[in-house]
């Protein structure tokens, strides 16, 4: 069963937190940025929290282990158990055992909390070509990971082991801008080798499974910053999503999203969980929400009213969208998003 086509920001009479058991949450560009908390996050996670919401942080990011993330969490007012975190390093671990034997040794390229997930399977991580690995296993190893890691992982892989990578995301949001992530560096191994790793973190099902399994969600909401990850991970999940305007997503990359790229709600920050989410609605040839009306034109994307700028944003969203169907829409938004100041 695939997911339909959607053509417009979903309403929610209810506070997310209410309509949702388990909050999924990123956590890079949304709880926090170049380790500081994000505005409005401490506090409308604690409210979530004393209304019933689980809360579950799923991240992409395998250098930290749960335990240092959760203490990370807890130090910044929010308080986090181990098993609270579900990382792209536990997704590929797990990949990893159900294809190799127990106790197999495996060359990893990145941080501790790849080495710890590797244990927690039953394998043993292992730094060298020559240390007999039977797979070499990639995540992010942080802006320090020397160059020569990856020379070992390209030794490794041409001699024809398996490659998996716990994630591929290009990027990685910190306090001084946009950094390369994870996928940059598996594109500098892919380069040299030719080879394709597995990779298991989002939009992936292995890391969907693996978040499932570890919080027993049956109502789940994904939260993120990021339409090729969070958004089209909870899209290939089946779920429901939030975006959070707090990362690397911007109003154009938004409208211009394909069908498994659009959140089912938009808002600018996590106090998105605690209230509802207004009507889009068709009026006047467009879409209207709260006091803006949307026009898909001729060449570009039309707003008239005023009001809330997210509600101006929704109805951009909508007519986009529908304007685009299972596409990529291609009108002007500039001058659009200018009057919303996005």
């Amino acid at each position: 069963m695939g997911q339909s086509v959607r053509t417009s920001p979903a309403d929610s009479e209810r506070a997310l937190s209410e309509a949702y058991d388990t909050a999924l949450l990123d956590l890079d560009g949304v709880v926090y940025a170049g380790g500081n908390a994000i505005a409005h996050a401490v506090e409308s996670l604690a409210t979530a929290r004393d209304g019933g919401m689980h809360l579950a942080y799923v991240t992409n990011n395998a250098l930290r282990t749960p335990d240092s993330v959760a203490a990370h969490l807890t130090e910044l007012g929010i308080p986090t158990g181990a098993d609270d975190v579900i990382t792209s390093a536990q997704a590929v671990a797990r990949l990893i055992s159900e294809q190799m034997p127990e106790g197999a040794r495996v060359l990893v390229i990145g941080g501790e909390g790849l080495r710890v997930a590797l244990r927690e399977r039953g394998l043993e991580p292992v730094e060298s070509a020559d240390d007999d690995p039977v797979a070499v296993v990639q995540g992010y190893g942080g802006p320090e990971l020397p160059w020569g890691r990856f020379a070992e992982a390209s030794y490794a892989i041409a001699r024809g082991l398996p490659w998996y990578a716990s994630n591929t995301d290009l990027t990685i949001p910190g306090a001084r801008g946009i950094a390369p992530g994870n996928g940059a560096a598996v594109e500098v191994v892919r380069i040299a080798t030719g080879a394709e790793p597995q990779v298991a973190g989002k939009p992936l099902p292995p890391m969907h499974r693996e978040t499932i399994l570890r919080t027993g969600a049956e109502r789940p909401l994904v939260v993120g910053d990021r339409l090729d990850t969070d958004i089209e991970g909870a899209f290939n999940g089946e779920v429901d999503s939030l975006l959070v305007l707090t990362g690397v997503t911007d109003g154009a990359q938004l409208l211009a999203a394909p069908p498994q790229h659009r959140p089912t709600y938009v808002d600018a920050d996590l106090r998105g969980l605690l209230t509802g989410q207004p009507e889009v609605a068709a009026a006047d040839g467009g879409f209207r929400c709260g006091g803006w009306t949307a026009v898909a034109g001729g060449e570009r994307l039309e707003l008239d009213g005023d009001g809330e700028a997210l509600d101006g944003l929704r109805a951009l969203c909508a007519a986009a969208w529908t304007a685009a169907g299972d596409g990529v829409c291609e009108l002007d938004p500039g001058k659009a998003l200018a009057r919303l100041g996005f």
